[in-house]
């Protein structure tokens, strides 16, 4: 008995992606695949309709799954969105041909220490670290335990190799290629003056290193966690650890000289 190779279908509500979804599963539907908008775990790929936003939403909504996802853009900037909607056929066709590769996407881990509990997030493209009410902020920085600075400034960026096009770029950090194991730390706005020295510019560490941010104690109970966008609120922070651990998503690549295409089309 031949089982129908199943593809989760992923899609903005506005009626661009729509139409553009709708058109995805009639033209997979007709090649024997079974096209679900219904998210089934036992599925060979997910495609995500829409913008970057949308693909950020899936991938933490789905807990970070090892199901591929490849990307239809419907929405502005697009990075990781790779296919446009009027190649729809071509990608199909490249699919169903296995002229693809499958790249692996390194995650950004924080562990949040508070008074009473430890809390575990991962990030796709950054961890943000700021105050609410766009405060300075106070933060003593460290790598494997070996303290860095006292940084002043409106916050701190700690961004994977795939999230360095995004924020970081935007606070004039380094853009690196996807495959770096390795995480970026970037400030904002920080201040360096007679009475705070800050580090003015990103600094970029081996991924399995710890990097620690502790916040003044006056800062505890007024720092605003941002998770690819996502804010969190803890209470009592006492510090935060961050590092590249295991886990990992999975993207598919149809073209190989795609990730310098993109930054010039995107960027210049």
């Amino acid at each position: 008995m031949n089982h129908l190779r199943k593809i989760n279908l992923i899609s903005n509500r506005n009626l661009k992606s729509r139409k553009t979804s709708l058109e995805i599963i009639d033209k997979f539907r007709q090649r024997g695949f079974l096209v679900s908008e219904k998210y089934d775990p036992s599925a060979e790929l997910n495609i995500c309709v829409g913008g970057d936003g949308a693909f950020l939403r899936a991938v933490h909504k789905y807990k970070f799954p090892s199901i591929p996802f490849i990307g239809v853009n419907t929405g502005h900037l697009g990075f990781f969105q790779e296919i446009k909607p009027e190649n729809i056929d071509s990608f199909i066709m490249q699919y169903i041909r296995k002229e693809f590769t499958k790249e692996e996407v390194y995650l950004v881990n924080a562990k949040i220490v508070t008074k009473k509990k430890s809390y575990h997030i991962t990030g796709v493209n950054e961890v943000v670290i700021k105050t609410m009410r766009s405060k300075v902020v106070h933060l003593d920085l460290s790598i494997d335990g070996n303290h860095l600075e006292k940084f002043s400034g409106d916050g701190i960026i700690i961004s994977t190799p795939v999230g360095s096009t995004a924020y970081n770029f935007s606070a004039g950090g380094s853009i690196l290629y996807p495959s770096l194991r390795t995480l970026q730390i970037t400030p904002i706005a920080p201040i360096s003056s007679s009475v705070y020295r800050s580090l003015a510019n990103s600094t970029i560490v081996p991924g399995n290193l710890v990097i620690t941010i502790k916040p003044e104690p006056r800062y505890k109970n007024s720092l605003l966690v941002v998770n690819d966008g996502f804010e969190l609120k803890y209470d009592d922070i006492k510090f935060i650890n961050f590092n590249m651990n295991n886990k990992k998503i999975y993207k598919l690549n149809f073209d190989k000289d795609n990730y310098w295409n993109n930054l010039k089309s995107k960027f210049l």
